[in-house]
């Protein structure tokens, strides 16, 4: 394939276009490991250097940089990086021993503030030494415009096997295609624009004129996200969770049992999903209370919620079964029960009135694709003019069994879902092995107080339990 055929989609550029040092357009990941047991029980810097060198074959893209078009006469395109340099890519950092999760939190939080590097291939990732307990972290960042369809692949996933041994793969003997010249680059748009010259008014949208225009196209194309937008056209309620955003971020966690939701299920119906927002709601109550807000029986916080529609015997499986709902928590409710049944009742009249976003139009919205659903979110909020919701909460159902790379066991996972403009802090939780996994990426300024909101999350599902026999 000539290097001048692979170009960046209308709405993957879209995402370089929103991009400002406000909004960096990364999603990406925190995994806590512990070191491989036996006797050549190690995992260092050489090892994840050697291990992301040996999978980076699996996925071209990440070996391929983004070139523009002079004139902007077209999208850009991938090129193969010439200078491709793995320990660019492959970071080391470490925590003064023992390190505490206070202290790694903080580093996720400035290593998720910084935009990536627009002149390399697009992703970073970060081994972090020096956790108590022996443990160790990785960090991952991957840029929107690359996940760009059914062949997308997270990094943190490249890495990652479902036992001791890692899986071999071959060497692909990667040898960089020549970059093309500034001409050639005309060359290859003037001829693609003759092919496709619808393609010529999406370039101009998404460059002369606003990248929202190219969401709301894509948007606008869907039935479904119509039908979503139009039942949720009524503002967004005025809510602390948003501000005039900055550069800076913080970042919180939050560990909770798959089981604890499972039992409230069992003891009140609905789904673990509704169990999740039911905690969610819950938490946000008790946050809004400690900062001194009102907070009446009618306060309610709006929420995007991307929804797997997997079947539950699926679970442990990756795929882009997807709606978005945009769905009221109703905070000022002081019952964790009632709070919950309102909630069910919510979400089932959402799916029966047909106003989720149905999964095949959200795969035409964000051109997502397993296992960077996450990443469905945050693209949603860019589209979406932020008077609709007040936060984007994703709840994304992982592996339930052990993943290891180079022969360390994964213990947990935890995302980070980029924040759009005047949106505070996102929530994004990942369930995997047992556990569910809460990750907080804030605005550093308007959410000092992050690790509250954590907290309340762990507290909000204990009193949930409170309420089975």
């Amino acid at each position: 394939m000539n290097a001048m055929t692979d170009r960046l989609s209308a709405l993957d550029v879209s995402f370089l276009y929103l991009e400002t040092p406000t909004t960096a357009m990364h999603v990406g990941g925190v995994a806590i490991f512990e070191p491989p047991r036996g006797g050549g029980g190690s995992f260092d810097y050489d090892a994840l250097v050697d291990l992301v060198s040996q999978r980076i074959s699996l996925v071209q893209r990440y070996r391929q940089k983004v070139r523009w078009v002079p004139g902007r006469l077209a999208n850009p395109v991938w090129v193969d990086d010439e200078d491709f340099d793995i320990t660019y890519h492959v970071r080391r950092s470490a925590l003064p021993r023992p390190g505490t999760m206070d202290q790694l939190r903080e580093l996720v939080g400035r290593v998720q503030s910084r935009q990536l590097d627009r002149s390399r291939p697009l992703w970073e990732i970060y081994l972090v030494e020096g956790l108590e307990d022996g443990r160790f972290a990785i960090i991952t960042k991957t840029h929107h415009a690359m996940v760009d369809g059914i062949s997308a692949v997270d990094i943190s996933t490249l890495i990652l096997d479902v036992g001791t041994t890692p899986r071999q793969v071959p060497d692909d003997g990667w040898v960089p295609r020549p970059e093309p010249s500034q001409l050639d680059l005309v060359v290859g748009a003037l001829a693609d624009n003759l092919r496709r010259p619808t393609q010529v008014l999406d370039t101009v949208r998404a460059g002369v004129t606003d990248a929202r225009a190219t969401a709301a196209r894509a948007a606008g194309t869907a039935a479904g996200i119509v039908s979503a937008v139009r039942s949720s056209l009524r503002p967004a309620p005025a809510s602390p969770l948003n501000a005039t955003i900055g550069e800076q971020r913080r970042y919180g966690m939050a560990a909770t049992d798959l089981d604890d939701y499972k039992r409230v299920r069992k003891a009140h119906g609905g789904t673990v999903n509704d169990v999740v927002l039911a905690t969610v709601a819950g938490a946000l109550r008790t946050w809004m209370l400690t900062r001194g807000e009102s907070v009446t029986p009618k306060t309610v916080v709006r929420a995007m919620v991307p929804v797997s529609v997997r079947a539950e015997d699926q679970a442990g499986a990756l795929g882009n079964r997807v709606s978005a709902l945009f769905v009221d928590l109703p905070v000022g409710e002081p019952s964790p029960v009632v709070r919950l049944h309102q909630l069910s009742y919510a979400m089932k009249g959402h799916k029966e009135s047909g106003q989720a976003v149905a999964a095949d139009a959200m795969v035409a919205l964000t051109g997502f694709a397993p296992p960077t659903i996450h990443s469905a979110a945050a693209r949603l909020a860019a589209g979406f003019t932020k008077r609709l919701f007040n936060v984007v909460v994703t709840n994304v159902p992982g592996p339930q069994f052990p993943l290891y790379a180079a022969g360390a066991q994964m213990l947990e996972c935890y995302p980070v879902v980029p924040i759009a403009k005047g949106q505070g802090v996102s929530i994004g939780l990942t369930s995997y092995n047992g556990g569910v996994y809460y990750g907080l990426n804030a605005d550093r300024d308007t959410m000092p107080d992050v690790d509250v909101l954590a907290q309340c999350i762990e507290e909000s599902l204990a009193e949930l339990l409170d309420t089975v026999a």
